[in-house]
């Protein structure tokens, strides 16, 4: 049902309407690295560093109480967060990249897979369930440049695809959770990308279009020479508790919805640990069958496709729940060379 949506959506008017003014350049006093590489960059170099499955819970940002989120906790969720520390370690020094590109389930575009080219995004996001856990001040630059590229290869290999411009544009939670919790310096470029959730309404859909996005992606990194580390933000199962606690972060009441659900996730991470991660391929739908996980959305096969299916496992770096849904922290960096 997936190929319906191969179309390319609207009118020549329309399109030109939406495909907007050309590129607008980081500003001359924008933070180093903030949609460019540096000068001496060899486009020969560039590549993506690492792959991270990296879920993002309100309830995470919540607990680390960041000053850009508005409500106060008093901690909780300490393993997962632990795994993200260790996570933001990997990724100094000569590991740290040119660029952070993110593709999220709650960005929901219906036609076609869109990404942000606004240069600077700021506002308010606010996770619409739990507004009392997470309204989140934030202020990023996108690597323009890249998010162009990307679309521009995602069109040629025949995706239908629209790059978002609209400079009051809300970004969804899923976006900035990952994203602060990966780098909460935001001190570098982002590239974020919708998830097109058009085939997932069908039981009979497969995930290969998200491969396709996958190799659109690899192909823009590579052209212009970036740098990248992936996040794939998804958790795992996600059948959740309806009911909160009095206290949000009563670790008391935290543990796995089922434990059918407990025994997915496991299954998954035996193979992600196993690997070579074509093993994946088919574990990730029978996972997606029995949890509702949300890898539904595509995330982490976007991620893998784009590293080309990499023969080795992933290292989880963590795994734990959140209001009883599953998640792991997971890297893959391509070491067969």
């Amino acid at each position: 049902m997936s190929r319906v949506f191969h179309v390319r959506a609207g009118t020549s008017v329309s399109r030109a309407r939406r495909e907007g003014p050309p590129p607008r350049l980081p500003a001359p006093d924008a933070p180093p690295g903030c949609g460019v590489p540096p000068a001496d960059r060899d486009p020969a170099t560039g590549g993506i560093v690492a792959g991270y499955l990296a879920p993002h819970p309100p309830h995470l940002i919540y607990a680390d109480n960041p000053p850009q989120n508005e409500p106060r906790s008093r901690g909780g969720w300490e393993v997962l967060r632990w795994g993200y520390e260790e996570l933001r370690r990997r990724l100094t020094g000569p590991n740290r990249p040119d660029v952070l590109v993110v593709h999220a389930p709650h960005w929901i575009t219906m036609v076609g897979h869109h990404v942000n080219c606004v240069p600077n995004p700021r506002g308010v996001s606010v996770e619409p369930i739990f507004p009392n856990l997470f309204r989140y001040h934030y202020d990023f630059r996108t690597d323009v440049e890249l998010a162009e590229s990307i679309l521009t290869e995602a069109d040629g290999l025949g995706l239908v695809t629209s790059a978002m411009r609209e400079p009051d544009v809300r970004v969804d939670y899923a976006t900035i959770g990952a994203l602060h919790l990966v780098n909460p310096a935001w001190d570098l470029p982002v590239v974020s990308i919708s998830a097109n959730n058009n085939p997932y309404f069908y039981s009979d859909a497969a995930l290969d279009e998200m491969e396709v996005l996958g190799e659109a992606t690899r192909r823009a990194i590579e052209k212009t020479g970036r740098r990248a580390v992936l996040l794939a933000s998804n958790s795992l199962s996600h059948l959740h508790w309806d009911v909160e606690p009095e206290l949000p972060e009563d670790m008391a009441r935290e543990h796995p919805y089922d434990q059918h659900q407990y025994e997915w996730d496991m299954r998954l991470l035996a193979a992600i640990r196993e690997g070579p991660t074509s093993r994946l391929r088919e574990v990730i739908p029978e996972h997606i069958a029995q949890t509702s996980s949300e890898t539904k959305a595509g995330s982490l096969t976007w991620l893998l496709s784009a590293m080309g299916w990499p023969d080795v496992g992933g290292e989880v770096l963590a795994f734990g729940t959140v209001i009883g849904t599953g998640n792991a922290l997971v890297e893959w960096t391509d070491r067969r060379g």
